[in-house]
């Protein structure tokens, strides 16, 4: 059976179902296929879609196309890779995609030069947030605050922190659990936007929220 290096794409690890329909996402990998199933190549929730071989020694199919499938059983070749429609997708495995883990996402929030107090526009953006938490429970969500390099550095750590629990309190406030925020501070050190020190950049002054 052969084997070699995966590598998976923007969103991290490939979703595998491993019952009799093995399900890959977004991926570039060798598979092997020791037990009876049918390997789907899916896209990923951005459209993308990768790769994969399915091997084993007594041959190999490679994977390219969105919704392309082989199937497979122990002492045979892999069969000839074939497309399903996205209506046998949803016949076939629907139920098992429809239990894996929602991919996370992520906002940001952006602020008035040397303050805590959020643009207009990302105002607006917080019932967004506020809507996909009460979506997705339960959730973990991460809550961190930036700034630009306009001043030094201990100043604009604590005023990313203040940031980021500015928005931590807007959640709570519209009864989000403090339990699952997460609220940290990188201050100047993580910009958006690559900038020389003491550089007013209003794409650095912003909190990330990320919800899991």
């Amino acid at each position: 059976m052969s084997s070699s290096g995966a590598s998976s794409g923007s969103h991290g690890i490939p979703r595998t179902l491993t019952a009799c329909i093995i399900v890959l996402l977004l991926t570039s990998a060798c598979v092997p296929s020791s037990s009876r199933g049918t390997f789907i190549l899916l896209p990923d929730d951005n459209g993308k879609t990768g790769a994969i071989l399915v091997s084993d020694k007594e041959g190999e199919r490679f994977l390219t196309e969105p919704r392309q499938a082989v199937r497979v059983a122990p002492g045979t070749p892999p069969g000839k890779p074939f497309v399903m429609s996205e209506k046998e997708v949803l016949a076939t495995v629907g139920p098992a995609l429809e239990a894996l883990p929602k991919p996370p996402v992520s906002f940001l929030l952006y602020f008035k030069h040397d303050s805590t107090e959020l643009t207009e526009e990302s105002l607006a953006m917080v019932r967004d947030v506020v809507r996909t938490i009460r979506e997705r429970p339960p959730v973990d969500i991460s809550v961190v605050g930036h700034s630009d390099t306009i001043g030094d550095r201990p100043y604009n750590y604590r005023l990313s922190l203040k940031r980021a629990q500015a928005i931590a309190a807007l959640l709570v406030a519209e009864g989000v659990d403090p339990s699952i925020l997460e609220i940290t501070s990188h201050g100047k050190d993580n910009p958006l936007v690559p900038t020389g020190d003491q550089v007013h950049e209003p794409r650095n002054r912003r909190v990330e929220v990320t919800v899991r």
